[in-house]
């Protein structure tokens, strides 16, 4: 069996998630292909994930990727968790995870709606929906306030978990917008602020053709393995969501390969692809919140040592923004209120590191300008450097 070590991973990571400056890409769209998905929970992170790799930090680009051509899209799709794909890739994340989402949300709405008691059903969701499509039609973009404005059914109040700890009264808007934007109905076009701001705007969009379940599965895996292996089983069916059959299905059907570990653990990669990448030169990044290349596995230990966890996730095991060498995440970093990167390492890198990450840190400032970046989720780390 194959062996790939830990350094090889490390090596993988710069030279494969387009970190090192000599492989960066040009536009938006190659870089979420690289790394297969970015995390779009805070709308900040798609900006910061992606001007980190592009050899021309900018944000204005990243905009005309998701609200002009439309080569990027959202879905809500691995892990029930908000994600930006490129367009090509959005027909097999489509098949193999949102669609599931899609239904799942809808049952649950429904659900929701059986239990208040109040009359409402599918009928009523589905005549809603037609007027919140035709208000879109009529307008061709609106918030969601805007939205329940036009359309009186979503100012609609229910109770939800009757007669349970958790009861409470909500408004459905949020609800009928979620399932109409998980089944492609519509789809978030710009935000009523900058690219920092979560306050977006609807328009109409049209559903995917279908792909078939297993065929999109193990497409997926496949673009996985290419971008995040080697890695194991556990990591496949934490990043999809899937289930361990359904993910040992898809390694399968994708031709993939076993390696082994630096740990002893046995490991996958795409077919053909235990073989060394040759080193980049010497280089550091500053990711945001969530990037990929900090959340593409469940064990991470082989880029990210045990005694950083404490100052670098959240209490709900998100991860904040780290600082990192040469495929090692060193420390962490924050925007302060004007603008100015300030970072600390947790590890001492060496002058070298420290150099180019001043250079990293640099380059950042020059394309964020003035923008207020706070994370959704906030870190210990993060917030002692902004205090």
């Amino acid at each position: 069996m194959h062996r790939i070590s830990d350094e090889q991973r490390r090596i993988r990571i710069g030279r494969r998630h387009l970190l090192a400056p000599s492989v960066r890409a040009e536009s938006p769209v190659a870089v979420a292909d690289a790394v297969v998905a970015l995390h779009a929970t805070d709308a900040a992170t798609v900006f910061l994930s992606a001007c980190a790799r592009l050899r021309v930090p900018d944000a204005a680009a990243v905009e005309r990727s998701l609200y002009e051509d439309v080569s990027l899209v959202r879905l809500l799709s691995m892990r029930n968790t908000l994600f930006v794909v490129s367009d090509e890739t959005a027909r097999w994340v489509e098949a193999s995870n949102a669609r599931a989402v899609a239904a799942k949300e809808r049952r649950t709405l429904l659900k929701h709606l059986a239990e208040d008691g109040s009359g409402l059903d599918e009928q009523w969701l589905a005549g809603t929906e037609t007027s919140v499509l035709a208000a879109l039609a009529a307008r061709g973009s609106a918030t969601g306030s805007e939205l329940s404005a036009a359309v009186p059914a979503l100012r609609t109040r229910i109770t939800v978990f009757p007669g349970k700890k958790q009861e409470t009264v909500q408004g459905v808007a949020s609800r009928v917008i979620r399932v109409l934007a998980a089944e492609g109905r519509i789809r978030r076009d710009r935000p009523r602020g900058s690219w920092t701001s979560s306050q977006f705007r609807w328009t109409a969009s049209e559903p995917r053709p279908g792909e078939e379940l297993e065929r999109a599965q193990a497409e997926l895996a496949l673009r996985w393995l290419r971008s995040y292996g080697p890695a194991t089983e556990t990591d496949l069916t934490w990043w999809t969501g899937w289930g361990a059959g359904q993910a040992r299905k898809a390694l399968a059907t994708a031709g993939a390969e076993e390696v082994r570990l630096d740990s002893g653990a046995t490991a996958w990669v795409a077919p053909r692809d235990h073989g060394p990448d040759p080193a980049p030169e010497p280089w550091a990044a500053l990711l945001p919140a969530l990037d990929p290349s900090a959340m593409g596995w469940a064990d991470r230990g082989f880029h990210l040592p045990a005694e950083h966890r404490a100052a670098l996730f959240d209490r709900s095991g998100n991860i904040g923004p780290t600082v990192w060498w040469n495929g090692r995440i060193v420390g962490g970093w924050a925007l302060r209120a004007d603008g100015e990167p300030v970072w600390r390492l947790l590890t001492d890198a060496g002058r070298e590191a420290s150099a180019a990450i001043e250079t990293e840190a640099s380059r950042l400032a020059g394309w964020v300008g003035t923008a207020r970046v706070t994370p959704r989720f906030r870190t210990p780390l993060e917030r002692e450097l902004t205090a």
